[in-house]
């Protein structure tokens, strides 16, 4: 049979920026590049080409510093990015995330970009894109470390911080290291299928799948615990999440009025006690789903979920999963 027929590779730029972070410059490399779907792209049986060909380009075509302390060889002139189909920026430190401003060098190579190009950025990647104005009046997303110098910077972007990415067609942004990885899955998913991205994700150990929406995984410590304020009643009430805790509950135990129970529990945490307490009740719920075997409606019970449409509503709240998808995307085994 002769080789069928077919497009050319659609044509991945990674433009590498000076300070580049190490970890995000390769990742384009390792989840589009043809290397990542062999073996078993149907190409291969085909005479089809891989779906993507992957460069790295920089502003001037030199090296560039990355955040590992090594410097980083462009493969490819970077007039590439006039011929590019998609433009990967990966995420930066330095300057730009500091004021917003890009050098004019970096601007006039980003408009010789053809008008169809799509626009992708990971982590503060997402900066770039901001100040090239391509975000104004979008839904994006970025590191949610970086929430407050970004919406200082871009007021008319509509930042969502609490997701892993934000897909426009054109223009897609994602938060922090890992969830560029999760972007470019979706990616690789929307352009040649479930197939294709779950063999990729195989391959690198990784999950196939999380949702955009789904919540960046963000640790929110709490002060240290002390004999004096609310820290013993956080204590105690952790040791009896399986059971109806109220507000005045927590108030009696702490030896507080409740009016100043719930004004110390905000200045100790930052978050009432009522946001506390349901949180603390996901975070054991998660911790179950992940570590045992339990039943959907044991969990909620254990983690004082009244009943299981509680927990699932609490849940797809949280992390955006049901608690079948949450159990299947932290353990490699089928429910």
């Amino acid at each position: 049979m002769p080789p069928m027929t077919s497009c050319p590779p659609h044509r991945v730029v990674v433009l590498a920026l000076d300070t580049v972070i190490a970890f995000e410059l390769g990742l384009a490399h390792r989840f589009l590049a043809s290397s990542a779907l062999d073996p078993g792209w149907p190409g291969e049986l085909t005479g089809s080409p891989p779906p993507y060909d992957v460069h790295m380009v920089t502003v001037d075509d030199g090296p560039v510093r990355t955040s590992a302390g090594y410097q980083a060889l462009p493969t490819d002139p970077n007039t590439l990015v006039a011929q590019a189909d998609t433009i990967i920026i990966p995420g930066i430190n330095g300057t730009i995330i500091r004021d917003g401003v890009l050098p004019d060098a970096l601007v006039r190579l980003a408009g010789t970009a053809r008008p169809g190009a799509r626009w992708v950025s990971i982590c503060t990647g997402a900066f770039v894109l901001a100040a090239l104005g391509k975000l104004d009046g979008r839904e994006a997303t970025t590191h949610w470390c970086h929430v407050d110098a970004f919406r200082r910077l871009f007021p008319r972007v509509e930042l969502t911080p609490d997701v892993l990415y934000v897909d426009h067609g054109d223009v897609l942004t994602s938060a922090g290291n890992a969830a560029g990885i999760d972007l470019l899955l979706h990616l690789l998913r929307s352009d040649h299928g479930t197939e294709a991205a779950n063999r990729v994700a195989r391959g690198a150990v990784v999950a196939p799948w999380r949702a955009g929406g789904q919540a960046q995984f963000i640790d929110r410590p709490v002060p240290d615990e002390s004999d004096a304020g609310t820290g013993p009643t956080r204590a105690w009430a952790l040791e009896r999440l399986d059971e109806p805790i109220s507000l005045a509950d927590l108030a009696q135990h702490a030896g507080m009025s409740v009016r100043t129970f719930t004004r110390r529990f905000r200045e100790e945490t930052g978050e009432t006690a009522v946001t506390w307490l349901t949180r603390a009740r996901v975070d054991r719920a998660r911790h179950l789903l992940e570590t045992t075997d339990l039943a959907v409606d044991r969990v909620a019970a254990d983690a004082g979920f009244r009943t299981t449409t509680s927990l699932r509503q609490h849940l797809a709240t949280t992390v955006g999963l049901s608690p079948l998808a949450y159990r299947r995307t932290y353990r490699a085994e089928t429910d």
